[in-house]
């Protein structure tokens, strides 16, 4: 018998789906007899249904909708993308008088949700915000984990690592598919993320001021955008012939991006796990990237990567200015990348095939 499985999440969708989302939902579909319930927009898709993207708009609606959805559709498991949604299913199932399990996906530290986005006042929210993840984690019937990481942010709050821990699939055929081309000449290293303080962007801007200094030819281009817009605004003006800004590329771009640059560069603070790595490292790139989060389970020091503790802006510094300096490094840990991105590859059937053993596992009692 095939599982009736509703996922529910935050993130934006916008229908039709873009071919590289529509190849995730049609393998789930193939496993699953599926709904989404999700923030975003559009129509033409019965499997989804849609609330609106503004968060003032989507969390109170969100219990409700829930709550419908659990009455009609009867799925035998939830999906909840992240503790904070799982808390509004716990709410909805007594209300819709459903025996569904409940997994509750975690992709990285929802502390982030107010320390690492937007503007400082967020903090303010933090006591409430950890205590409802927490709750949210705590009250899964099961948990799914992206990482070594999370599966440990899974631990703290529940005693038990994740029930099971694999990444969530991302399309990255155009960054795979294209073969290689040499590390340019160029000293130039490339940025790709949020704009955001989780991102540790002022760190960045800070590092590539002395970058500067000790190799003058150097280029950095950032593609991005979010609320610490203003500090790479500043850094543009202050080294123009030395920073590029991209607010968005799309995938093609950016694997371009990837290919004219010795290196990518993640300051971040813990990441869940780092897609952008593997994007990079599919390309043949290296990374200069904190040793924390889930960037650890993808990179190790010295053979694909360069690995600095996190807020160490003199190690970032001399990071950088190592595969800047030495071509040939560059070169020898992007080739190793490229190794290390086959181990990762991951189609839209083996993420399928890796949800339906979970959700099969749940079914059994699996916790």
């Amino acid at each position: 018998m095939t599982p009736r499985v509703l996922f529910v999440g935050r993130s934006r969708l916008n229908l039709p789906l873009q071919p590289w989302l529509a190849k995730k939902w049609d393998a789930l579909s193939a496993v699953f007899d599926l709904r989404v319930l999700n923030a975003g927009e559009g129509t033409g898709d019965e499997r989804f249904v849609l609330l609106p993207p503004a968060a003032a708009a989507f969390y109170p609606r969100l219990p409700f909708a829930v709550a419908r959805e659990l009455r009609v559709f009867r799925p035998d498991v939830v999906i909840s993308s992240d503790p904070f949604v799982g808390v509004a299913v716990r709410a909805a199932r007594p209300v819709a008088r459903s025996t569904a399990k409940l997994v509750v996906e975690v992709h990285g530290d929802p502390r982030t949700f107010t320390r690492g986005y937007g503007s400082p006042s967020r903090r303010l929210l933090a006591p409430l915000a950890d205590a409802t993840a927490r709750a949210g984690i705590r009250g899964a019937d099961a948990t799914r984990a992206l990482s070594t990481f999370t599966s440990s942010v899974v631990q703290d709050a529940r005693g038990v690592p994740a029930t099971a821990c694999f990444p969530t699939y991302s399309d990255l055929e155009v960054f795979a598919e294209p073969p290689p081309v040499p590390v340019p000449d160029e000293q130039h290293i490339v940025f790709v993320g949020a704009l955001e303080a989780y991102k540790n962007i002022d760190l960045l801007a800070a590092a590539w001021r002395e970058v500067v200094r000790r190799v003058p030819g150097a280029r950095l281009t950032i593609v991005g955008s979010g609320s610490r817009l203003s500090v790479v605004e500043r850094l543009v003006a202050d080294l123009p012939d030395n920073v590029r800004h991209e607010p968005l590329l799309p995938p093609g771009a950016v694997a371009a991006e990837l290919d004219a640059a010795r290196a990518l560069v993640l300051p971040s603070w813990p990441e869940g796990l780092g897609r952008v790595v593997l994007e990079a490292f599919a390309r043949g790139r290296t990374v200069v990237a904190t040793e924390a989060g889930g960037i650890v389970d993808i990179v190790t020091d010295g053979r694909d990567g360069l690995l600095v503790p996190p807020g160490d802006e003199p190690a970032l510094v001399d990071g950088v200015v190592r595969v800047l300096e030495d071509r040939e490094l560059a070169s020898r840990l992007g080739a190793a990348a490229r190794e290390t991105y086959r181990e990762w590859h991951q189609t839209a059937g083996d993420f399928a095939a890796a949800y339906r053993s979970l959700v099969e596992r749940v079914l059994a009692g699996a916790a």
